[in-house]
């Protein structure tokens, strides 16, 4: 019994020292983590890298002067069979009135119309009656002065008679004293009016203008974006709403930033609509009424396919009905389109065409000049 009593006492310390030791290591643990964290760190912390700005580079268009002639070429490539076609028919032996046919069906198939057709088979007709000629080159040059007339002049007929009344072809881009001179684009679906807008703003930059794109096709969701890429890169600011949002409230709200900023120009985008829809034609028109709160809209551009051919010349009369369209630009008469289209909606409405489209890049637009096309069209390459 005496031994166990020290047995007991000696067991019981052990214990306690175990004991001591279990709680006093996770504290001297827990110390030095949290001196460890109060000292300062000897590694550097990373530094994060310095964010640069980079401003968009903005592209210099090319000078509007002179596109067409470049563009020329192109439009000779797709136009060529309808000058070979009619030189070769007046180049034979005897004019007869199968010949005479044949013309005729050349210029129609050309989309040039029925009025227009008529007018220029009889000054044809008339002009080798007396002249007699059947050389190539002057038969060039005479299809190429008959072209020319029935495109510059509002009334060719007239012209021949020396009452010459040519077409306006300005576009109305000048700033007013308090405003910025307003541009409204429209037509069907898919003829490319958002691309156009694009196109006519590099014009007008390249002319030296600056610019504001209103995005009130607010129906297509990718429009708003598209136009706001085409501003970016000449540097011209974009007015665009929610979407679905009133497109006549963007329409003003793009007119009244333009004056604000001492814009040139403004360019409003529309949604496509069928000229067959009323209600989407007559919303067209409070368009312009609202864009007019401000002053004047300079000019009303319809946009047309080239390929769509006398389908055109529809479209156009039902539009100027609603907005009074003041001019036309042609798109893709680069590819299967008949160039005589230009000659139909001109005489067909005596609205002139201002610019055409002659391919897919930036500064395929050109203003349009009567004498560079004609020559295109029967392939006169000087």
């Amino acid at each position: 019994m005496e031994l166990l009593v020290p047995v007991l006492i000696v067991f019981a310390l052990s214990m306690l020292i175990l004991l001591g030791v279990a709680l006093y290591i996770p504290q001297r643990r827990a110390r030095r983590r949290a001196t460890s964290a109060a000292l300062p760190s000897t590694t550097p912390p990373a530094t994060a890298p310095a964010l640069q700005t980079v401003e968009p580079l903005l592209e210099t268009p090319e000078p509007s002067a002179g596109r067409l002639v470049r563009l020329r070429a192109r439009l000779s490539r797709s136009q060529n069979a309808f000058g070979r076609g009619l030189l070769q028919l007046l180049a034979s032996d005897q004019l007869s009135e199968a010949v005479w046919e044949e013309v005729e069906s050349t210029l129609l198939t050309a989309d040039v119309g029925v009025a227009a057709t008529d007018r220029i088979v009889t000054r044809l007709r008339a002009r080798t009656a007396v002249l007699g000629t059947r050389a190539p080159q002057e038969l060039q040059q005479m299809v190429l002065a008959e072209l020319t007339a029935a495109l510059e002049y509002a009334d060719s007929a007239a012209a021949a008679q020396g009452q010459t009344v040519a077409f306006d072809r300005r576009l109305r881009s000048d700033r007013h004293e308090d405003r910025p001179a307003v541009i409204l684009v429209v037509g069907v679906n898919g003829v490319g009016k958002t691309t156009t807008c694009g196109k006519i703003a590099r014009v007008l930059v390249a002319d030296g203008r600056s610019v504001v794109l209103g995005a009130a096709d607010t129906f297509r969701a990718a429009a708003a974006d598209q136009l706001q890429t085409w501003g970016q890169r000449v540097g011209a600011g974009v007015v665009r709403g929610a979407e679905g949002a009133d497109p006549a409230a963007v329409a003003f709200d793009a007119v009244a930033y333009g004056a604000r900023e001492g814009a040139d120009v403004v360019i409003i985008d529309t949604a496509g609509r069928l000229q067959t829809k009323v209600g989407l034609m007559d919303q067209l028109s409070k368009i312009k009424r609202v864009a007019q709160r401000h002053g004047e809209v300079d000019e009303t551009l319809l946009v047309l396919d080239a390929t769509t051919g006398q389908n055109g010349v529809a479209q156009a009369k039902v539009f100027t009905e609603a907005v009074q369209v003041t001019g036309v630009v042609l798109t893709k008469l680069d590819g299967t389109a008949k160039g005589g289209i230009v000659l139909a909606v001109q005489q067909a409405l005596g609205i002139p065409v201002k610019l055409v489209g002659l391919g897919e890049g930036a500064d395929d637009l050109a203003p349009f000049d009567a004498g560079q096309f004609a020559s295109a069209l029967v392939g006169v390459t000087e």
